[in-house]
């Protein structure tokens, strides 16, 4: 499988009041071609951070510190600004978590959609206006002429969603970020939402990250799925494998506050904050939260283990010489329902 993008020990800093916040430490993973990658974590874990650096839209208080971000092979955190331009909203897109920020409210729809085709591409008026059109047709907005002409407060956060989506797609994007995209959404619209994205991504083969706090968002449209906690990816497996053979604490607990059919009244919570990442922790970040963790949790940070040719996850758990645990019930089960040995 070719990769489409390719993210290496990329670090990133904040500067802040307080202090340097270290809010990404190291990050690498590859995106394939017509792949859907999730990245999963807390609020704070760095996967909104990761995401903005890879479209160029990081605050001014941002430190580039080292690593790379390579597309079309050549190293887009090196591109001056113009030329990150051409590729930022042509060949990736990303949409976010609130569509009614998204678009300007005294626009109408069909106008924003339009201008993105002319700006971006050139298109003259009628023909932008009648791809635009078809932009709406194809994300699934229904009387599509008529609402043309509509405003943002005139459609459902679900139909705003959907105009954001066809506004990032309008220019034949081959990579499309989603920032929580469906967060804002009750449960059913979220559902046509994550179907419309898994769609859209068959039939322009696009290739997705898609950005969650929530591993059940994703569990069947993500092709792989990481899992970052502190600014670091601690597992990363397929979607089989992190669902049902997970191997770091982390991705235990946040598999176990998941709820379920099987949910009985009472949450498992992941107790404990997320470090403070202006003095960042030594040795495994999770390590005070993780009923696990041994001494050298406290001393040393965990390399990633290899579990298999697609699965690693940073643990001194899957040290040779440490001690065998039984992960938590709800993960227990996950993995007796599916069969997996541990």
């Amino acid at each position: 499988m070719k990769s489409i993008l390719q993210v290496r020990d990329l670090k990133l800093s904040f500067k802040t009041q307080y202090g340097i916040l270290h809010a990404i430490r190291g990050v690498s993973f590859d995106l394939y071609r017509g792949e859907t990658l999730a990245i999963v974590g807390e609020s704070g874990s760095g996967k909104s951070v990761t995401a903005r650096a890879i479209v160029g839209l990081l605050a001014p208080n941002a430190i580039y510190e080292d690593g790379s971000i390579m597309y079309q092979n050549q190293d887009i955190m090196q591109l001056p600004e113009e030329e990150f331009h051409k590729i930022r909203g042509n060949k990736i897109s990303m949409i976010f978590q609130d569509p009614m920020s998204s678009l300007n409210p005294i626009m109408r729809v069909g106008r924003q959609i339009t201008e993105a085709l002319m700006f971006k591409m050139g298109m003259p008026k009628a023909m932008a206006k009648q791809r635009a059109i078809e932009l709406m047709e194809a994300v699934g907005i229904p009387n599509a002429e008529k609402r043309y002409n509509q405003f943002p407060f005139q459609f459902s956060g679900g139909m705003r969603q959907r105009i954001v989506i066809s506004i990032a797609l309008a220019n034949n994007a081959e990579i499309l970020i989603c920032d929580e995209p469906t967060t804002a959404l009750d449960v059913t619209i979220q559902g046509q939402i994550l179907d419309l994205i898994n769609k859209l991504k068959k039939d322009r083969n696009l290739s997705v990250i898609f950005i969650t706090h929530d591993l059940g968002v994703v569990a069947n449209v993500a092709d792989r799925i990481a899992v970052m906690y502190a600014g670091k990816i601690v597992e990363i497996g397929t979607a089989e494998e992190v669902f049902y053979n997970p191997k770091h604490p982390y991705t235990w607990a946040l598999l176990s506050s998941m709820p379920n059919l099987a949910t009985s009244d009472k949450l498992d919570a992941i107790s404990g904050t997320p470090p403070n990442m202006i003095y960042p922790p030594k040795g495994c970040a999770f390590a005070p939260r993780n009923q696990y963790a041994m001494e050298i949790d406290f001393e040393e940070e965990p390399p990633l283990f290899k579990v298999s040719d697609t699965h690693y996850a940073a643990t001194w758990l899957l040290h040779p010489d440490a001690p065998k645990v039984e992960p938590p019930a709800a993960v227990k089960s996950l993995q007796e329902n599916r069969g997996v040995k541990r």
